[in-house]
């Protein structure tokens, strides 16, 4: 992989609770503005169920396929007239009669180049994502301009496995894109920030903020994150974006002064005594 400068925006919005037409458009404007604003971005992220809202029992109304799915075609249409990766957040995606909570990954041309599905579903709280969603079968690791970014959404930040396995297989940014309640707060902060550090990989942190359907709210506080834990933009409750340039040379060369993964033992079996 070419060793190279990279520069990353990530759009912050709150959803309409189960209005899919509504939530594409005002997607499509924040998306556009902040792209005029940022035009040398080549990659654009967006948050979790971003077309629905965090509101499960609205998930089968606001289900689309991939090939008649509105919110694929918008984001098609903004990557070419942008000439910008999208990293799409996730649409609750129909196939056959599953739904899956699906991120795509669109290319500056607009080809939809992979999809990867959730895989940890959160099923605590009163949510019950479990209930409408399948689970995902794999990690997928797209590559995009010789960048390889780790897919994750929401829920799956409280697995480590699953990041590290990135690292293991060459990621150069690790991605959460999460619609994340402020009453775990906390959780946020220390999770996202941990998996950076214990990867040594950029992260990008992105929430969604607003109300939800039950009165709680999301918490905001999208960030994008360095390998050693730094935070290099961030942003509170409101809608609005966050940019980074970082570089992966940069990262390489911690990475090759501090080489954890090295230690790994190939095995952790307990003795129990």
């Amino acid at each position: 992989m070419e060793k190279k400068k990279i520069k990353l925006l990530a759009i912050q919005m709150e959803s309409a609770i189960g209005n899919i037409d509504l939530n594409i458009e005002s997607v499509r404007n924040l998306l556009c503005a902040n792209l005029e604003k940022y035009n040398d971005a080549d990659f654009v992220f967006l948050p979790e169920v971003w077309t629905c809202g965090w509101d499960c029992i609205s998930f089968p109304s606001c289900a689309e396929t991939v090939e008649q799915a509105n919110s694929l075609k918008m984001l098609k249409e903004t990557a070419k007239q942008f000439c910008v990766n999208i990293i799409g957040g996730s649409f609750v995606r129909k196939n056959g009669d599953k739904l899956f909570n699906s991120c795509p990954v669109i290319d500056r041309t607009g080809k939809l180049i992979c999809m990867y599905d959730k895989v940890h579903l959160f099923s605590y709280y009163n949510d019950t994502e479990g209930d409408y969603i399948t689970s995902g079968s794999n990690p997928v690791m797209a590559e995009v301009d010789g960048v390889k970014l780790g897919l994750t959404i929401c829920y799956d930040i409280r697995f480590p496995e699953i990041y590290r396995a990135y690292r293991k297989a060459g990621a150069d940014i690790l991605v959460n894109m999460a619609a994340w309640p402020k009453s775990r707060k906390i959780h946020w902060d220390s999770l996202t920030t941990a998996r950076a550090v214990e990867n040594q990989s950029y992260f990008v942190a992105l929430t969604q903020t607003g109300l939800l359907a039950d009165g709680a709210e999301n918490l905001g506080h999208s960030m994008i994150i360095d390998y050693a834990g730094n935070v290099l933009d961030e942003i509170n409750e409101m809608e609005g974006a966050i940019y980074a340039e970082i570089d992966l040379e940069k990262m390489y060369e911690f990475r090759d002064k501090c080489t954890v993964l090295k230690d790994i033992k190939n095995s952790y079996e307990v003795i129990k005594k």
